[in-house]
């Protein structure tokens, strides 16, 4: 069934230069929707979406898929900087953590869960390259936040998910924290490096990283965001890559 859509057009937007095939979510982050609407179809902001969805579910398309909205910013996914031209923005509408973050209604995640689905029924989009946008840029953002419900997300076939054994958490040992070095660092690091993240693969425990694990916990480790690399954050890292790895697999073999 198609979903229902209201056109609220921007002239935000320009060509890409190919195919989709990645989606970022973000918050609106500002005090209302018609805020932000109105800022995402102001010409002198520059800024855009390809939708936005309200907090009672009602979706807005304000740039045509085919066309490379505004919403990213500098960062880096997968090696990629011009996340804007490869990737769909959906913006959710929440305050966000200025304005008073809060839970996202029911009536919008079922909304937001039909929306990436009907997106993905048009475009090729690998699990892995649905984001947040502060997994894009985790010096800059830091939506759509730990109240978003990533795991449902991924449960309905959207975007990876991983849920350690306590064995495995147990086999990882103790933290990895700010000033470390050494060997587990370097794995850390490019564990992250290799699911997407834009940190350098090599190096010492230094605020970009700690910056990166803040946005790694914000996403698939949420009950803990505090830049330190318990053993559960690392457990789930390791199993994340595993199933981007297996799907980069299936995706070759189909």
């Amino acid at each position: 069934m198609a979903l229902e859509l209201i056109e609220a057009p921007s002239p935000n937007f320009d060509a890409r230069r190919g195919p989709p095939d990645a989606i970022m979510l973000h918050y609106t982050g500002m005090q209302t929707g018609e805020a932000a609407i109105a800022r995402l179809r102001d010409p002198e902001a520059r800024v855009s979406s390809h939708y936005v969805v309200e907090e009672d579910g009602r979706i807005f398309r304000l740039v045509d898929e085919a066309r490379r909205a505004w919403h990213a910013g500098v960062g880096a996914w997968q090696g990629e900087t011009d996340f804007n031209a490869v990737s769909i923005g959906v913006e959710i509408v929440n305050p966000g953590h200025e304005w008073g973050y809060r839970p996202f209604p029911e009536a919008q995640i079922e909304a937001v869960i039909a929306l990436v689905a009907d997106i993905r029924s048009r475009w090729s989009v690998p699990d892995v390259r649905i984001i947040g946008h502060s997994d894009y840029a985790p010096s800059r953002k830091e939506d759509p936040g730990e109240l978003f419900p990533w795991r449902r997300l991924a449960e309905a076939g959207h975007g990876l998910w991983f849920e350690p054994a306590a064995e495995r958490v147990a086999a990882l040992g103790g933290l990895l924290q700010p000033g470390d070095g050494g060997v587990g660092v370097l794995v850390l690091r490019s564990g992250l490096h290799r699911l997407g993240y834009g940190v350098d693969p090599a190096g010492e425990y230094d605020e970009a990283l700690r910056q990166t694990v803040v946005a790694f916990q914000r996403h698939w480790r949420p009950s803990r965001i505090d830049g330190i690399a318990d053993g559960e954050t690392r457990a789930r890292l390791v199993g994340l890559l595993q199933l981007a790895q297996a799907e980069s697999v299936t995706g070759v073999l189909n």
